[in-house]
């Protein structure tokens, strides 16, 4: 009767084991492929896919300029991949109010812009309405930068920009975003190109280079070697060079950073199958030594080893797929609320982002479930032996 008694519990331990673990297993990855998916959003929200821009060795952003090609644009929007391309034209200077001063980046954009992501990341009015024939004397700051110059909705910048001269200009604020990533929220201000083409002294065709959006970050390299090849054959007016940077390039440190915490996430899933396997191997080796009786009397009856093996594997099956089971509704159910409801909120100022982020496809819940149910198996294996080398005689006098 003790062992009929000690089946059930040892069953239901080791179905709550893998449940635990497959909850677990899905929040980890789905909080992590959320929040790498959500940093890269920002950084490519900021300076796209890939960069086109005047092949010299400038690294700051007093940029040499390259002319507007309507034929270049067209060969790079014909790749495959391709989803939008957009001029742009950027100038450092500063801006200055009665409370502080700050260096900032003043990106010009086009009517062409895709203005999608700080739709998004919008708090405070609107984006820029840009046009071919008037120029916009609107300018976009972030919040931070709002914050720190005492600046809101209306309010008039006075912005000064160190060339031969002082030149100062005055914008009036449209508009004011807020990514929570401080080091482009406190580095870029948005304007009407022309005002940066003006502050330049550049013809209207001049630009300081090109943004490529593409359809999928996962062909970022090889689409960005075909960009490479057209643009590595233009030459522009006075023998002019371009040169081809994607945003792993431009980002090294943040990129090398996400790509640490894919291994994190990886070392978690190992370490949560390896417990949830060791918690399969320990029931099943409970439930043959409760069941040593029976095991030598199969085997005096003659069952074959493989027979009794097949047996203790079909209840680790049951067990870890009805674990699986319930592991699955309730890791999804869990991903769900916080997803729509941002119940969890998080410190944008450690973690750049307001609320836990949650990305999970069902390519990736396919490939976890048969991962673990898989190594789980697999596991399985020898404590099977255990009970495929019981010998009848001893097994029957098992008390």
């Amino acid at each position: 009767m003790s062992g009929k008694k000690l089946a059930g519990p040892v069953i239901k331990i080791a179905t709550l084991g893998v449940t635990l673990g497959m909850v677990v297993m899905l929040l980890s990855l789905s909080i992590g492929l959320g929040f790498k998916r959500e940093i890269r959003q920002k950084i490519i929200g900021f300076g796209s896919h890939i960069q086109i821009m005047n092949y010299d060795y400038n690294q700051s952003y007093e940029t040499n300029p390259i002319h507007n090609d309507t034929l270049l644009t067209n060969q790079v929007t014909l790749l495959p991949g391709v989803k939008h391309i957009q001029r742009f034209a950027s100038k450092p200077g500063m801006i200055k109010t009665k409370e502080a001063i700050h260096g900032i980046v003043l990106k010009g954009v086009g009517p062409e812009f895709d203005w999608s992501f700080f739709q998004h990341i919008m708090v405070e009015g609107s984006i820029l309405q840009l046009n071919d024939t008037t120029s916009s004397k609107g300018i976009i700051i972030s919040r931070q930068l709002a914050s720190l110059l005492n600046l809101s909705l209306g309010s008039d910048v006075r912005m000064y920009f160190l060339q031969k001269t002082i030149r100062a200009r005055k914008y009036k604020v449209t508009g004011i975003y807020d990514s929570h990533f401080p080091e482009f929220d406190n580095l870029y201000a948005f304007v009407d190109i022309k005002q940066v083409q003006k502050l330049n002294s550049w013809e209207s065709n001049q630009i300081s280079g090109y943004e490529v959006s593409i359809e999928k970050f996962d062909d970022l390299t090889p689409t960005g070697t075909e960009v490479n090849y057209i643009t590595s054959a233009h030459i522009g007016p006075g023998g002019s060079m371009l040169r081809t940077r994607t945003i792993q390039q431009l980002q090294p440190q943040i990129f090398g950073w996400l790509d640490l915490l894919d291994m994190n996430v990886l070392v978690i899933l190992i370490l949560i199958i390896v417990v949830a396997g060791f918690n399969m191997v320990s029931g099943l080796l409970i439930l043959i030594l409760e069941r040593t009786n029976m095991i030598g009397i199969m085997k005096a009856l003659g069952t074959s080893n493989w027979s009794l093996r097949k047996v203790f594997l079909y209840l680790a099956f049951f067990i870890v797929g009805r674990g699986l089971l319930w592991g699955n509704l309730i890791g999804i159910t869990l991903c769900g609320i916080q997803k729509y409801t941002k119940l969890i909120k998080l410190d944008p100022a450690n973690y750049y982002l307001d609320t836990v982020p949650i990305y999970l496809t069902p390519w990736h819940l396919v490939i976890l479930n048969i991962a673990a149910l898989i190594i789980t198996l697999l596991m399985m294996i020898g404590p099977s032996y255990l009970a495929a080398r019981i010998s009848p005689a001893k097994a029957i006098r098992f008390e």
